[in-house]
């Protein structure tokens, strides 16, 4: 379970009833948390749909229908669902809270589960299931995220958001759902389920539950779709050769392409394999190499025969033919010629029946040949942009036969994944039952970024002509204006994405390029309102930000300028102006009674300049010994202000 405290989710009351209070799983139309329900006073499930979804009509429908389904059955096997109802713009199930994991979770944690295990949860799923088909309901994405095992050995079926009535052939519209790795064949080909393509996702299952891997592998979902619809599911015991003859036997028979040659529905599957566990478990029983021959699913009837009913003699006597009327001769001779008029005209009208079904059928032949068999022909499909997938069931839908394009298409319109187009082109009339290749785009072709740092931008635009260029990011730097300082594209998750030199990057997608408007602009030692002036030219803005004392710098000029923000300065941004209020005034100490080399040193170490009032008498030449004379008084006095480079005069004793 995953706690995201930042989601706006945990803690919110829904419906004034439930408190949710943790988030356990996030899917791609609903997210999973646990709540409490204040009125009961337990602990719940509630999935609630993305809000992106709200404005949605089939996604709000696929939450109802699974509350519907799931209301249908009362089953241990099968997740409880509790309540249904809509909180502001987003609908949300309230289920039965499983703590445990899924099966999911228990093949990565095990990769393969021994026979006993994999018999015992199907045993469970089959049980739910079961109960489904029962009700008419076909699940419809069966697969190991959708089977959770409780903590307390309990075994259940959730997520019936894509569930169906099992109407004899249930359809799924033109797009596939269900999780691709799990589709029946007639899925595939023709978009229809029932309750045997259920069976068939089972067998899947089993297959993974004891190999640890599943059957088909492809890079793209249309090559495993294709692997569905054309190939036969190898027996497990090929990959894992410890599993018994008859649960590969059991798989095959789950897994038959045909549906028709597959168990019926789930009950019937579940009995197959309670007489595999009786007969795996039973050391007296035939042994491990024998032949189970497995019913299929159409019914075969048994005939009569000795010692069924019916005894080996039995013959069938013909009744006497009766006549009435005169006999003779004559009327014999009438009556022959009255029967072989009659079979002469019976003959004739025969011969004629047999000529006018043999021209209709040579008709109808026709009609089929080029109508919808061999000989007819059909438009490709247009599914350029489409899911492979899709496009696959699309082109199968159309009558024809699909083969995939291992060469791929590099595009700068379709993304990585999707299709391009088909060979035969979209709409050209091709014989049905030909093959159509499939191409799939590879994104755009990889080109090797040039160096264009530290050049001009004219020279970078040039250099870049194979991909897009956006509008520049420009900032000032120290580097002269118009040089490139940096180049970004875009990554996979959307986020500007550094670009290295000697690195790849796709041909036509968006590149930024960052460009220099040169330093910032010197203001120091300009007014404040010339600094903001000069600023604002540069397309910036001066803020004053505080006021210091400078020996160097005038009252009212600027010391120094500084960006706001951190990181790099672009037009529009604010700069803080620190403005100068002039020398910083000092407290003049008392010098009196120390003598003038001393309380000189002393003034001047202040920043303050000295003088001496006798100057005009002594011409403010001195003697070793009259720099040794006492001071008697300074102006201005102790205690008194001076601003740092002022003059303090000082009088002294030169009697």
């Amino acid at each position: 379970m995953s706690v995201n405290q930042t989601d706006p989710m945990i803690g919110r009351l829904i419906d004034d009833r439930y408190q949710v209070r943790s988030r356990i799983a996030r899917g791609g139309m609903a997210t999973v948390y646990l709540a409490t329900d204040l009125r009961l006073e337990r602990r719940v499930a509630i999935k609630i749909m993305h809000g992106h979804l709200a404005d949605d009509a089939s996604f709000k429908e696929r939450f109802i229908q699974e509350a519907r389904s799931a209301a249908r059955l009362a089953h241990p096997n099968v997740v409880n669902v509790f309540d249904q109802g809509q909180d502001d713009d987003s609908a949300y199930l309230v289920m039965e809270y499983l703590p445990g994991i899924t099966l999911r979770e228990l093949l990565q944690d095990h990769k393969v589960l021994t026979s006993e295990q994999a018999m015992d949860i199907l045993e469970a799923v089959l049980s739910g299931l079961a109960a489904a088909h029962r009700a008419g309901i076909v699940h419809r994405d069966l697969k190991p995220e959708n089977v959770l095992l409780a903590d307390d050995g309990r075994i259940k079926i959730g997520d019936f958001g894509l569930a169906r009535a099992a109407t004899a052939n249930t359809a799924t519209g033109a797009a596939l759902l269900g999780t691709i790795a799990y589709l029946s064949p007639e899925l595939v080909t023709r978009g229809i389920a029932d309750t045997r393509s259920d069976i068939y996702a089972l067998g899947i299952m089993l297959y993974e539950m004891l190999t640890g891997e599943q059957p088909y592998k492809g890079e793209q979902p249309m090559q495993i779709a294709y692997q569905h619809a054309n190939d036969t599911v190898p027996a497990p015991g090929i990959v894992n050769p410890s599993v018994p003859v008859e649960l590969d036997e059991l798989v095959l028979w789950a897994t038959a392409r045909d549906p028709e040659h597959r168990p019926r529905d789930a009950r019937a599957l579940l009995d197959q394999l309670l007489d595999v566990q009786r007969a795996l478990a039973d050391p007296s029983g035939p042994p491990a190499n024998r032949t189970m021959v497995l019913p299929s699913a159409a019914a075969t009837a048994v005939l009569p025969g000795p010692g069924r009913g019916a005894t080996a003699d039995t013959q069938i006597v013909p009744k006497a033919r009766h006549r009435t009327g005169p006999i003779g001769p004559e009327s014999d001779s009438n009556a022959e010629r009255l029967q072989n008029d009659a079979a002469r005209r019976h003959r004739r009208g025969a011969i004629l029946l047999v000529i006018v079904i043999l021209l209709a059928l040579v008709a109808g032949g026709a009609g089929w040949w080029f109508g919808s068999g061999p000989g007819a022909e059909a438009a490709v499909p247009d599914v350029a942009g489409q899911d492979p997938a899709a496009a696959a069931s699309q082109l199968i839908e159309a009558g024809f036969e699909v083969a995939p394009d291992n060469r791929g298409d590099f595009s700068v319109d379709v993304p990585a994944g999707q299709v391009t187009g088909t060979e035969p082109d979209a709409t050209s009339r091709q014989p049905k039952g030909s093959t159509v290749t499939m191409v799939v785009s590879q994104g755009p072709r990889q080109l090797d970024v040039p160096s264009v740092v530290g050049g001009s931008f004219d020279a970078a635009e040039s250099a870049l002509a194979d991909f897009a260029l956006t509008d520049p990011i420009r900032q000032f730097d120290e580097k002269d204006a118009g040089t490139v300082i940096g180049i970004a594209g875009v990554g996979g998750d959307g986020n500007a994405m550094g670009l290295a030199e000697g690195s790849t990057y796709g041909e036509q997608q968006p590149v930024t390029l960052t460009v220099s408007l040169g330093p910032l602009p010197d203001v120091a030692g300009q007014e404040l309102s010339e600094a903001q002036a000069t600023l604002q030219k540069a397309g910036l803005t001066g803020a004053e930000a505080g006021r210091e004392y400078s020996s160097d710098v005038p009252a009212g000029a600027v010391i120094r300028s500084q960006p706001q923000a951190d990181g790099p300065v672009k037009p529009g941004a604010t700069l803080d102006l620190v403005v100068s209020d002039g020398p910083a005034p000092v407290t003049v100490p008392d010098v009196t009674g120390q003598t003038l080399d001393d309380a000189t040193a002393q003034l001047q170490a202040l920043g303050l300049r000295v003088s001496y009032d006798d100057c005009a008498k002594f011409t403010c030449a001195f003697y070793d010994w009259e720099a040794a004379l006492p001071v008697t008084a300074s102006d201005p006095g102790a205690g008194g202000t001076a601003l740092v480079g002022s003059t303090v005069t000082l009088s002294y004793r030169a009697d």
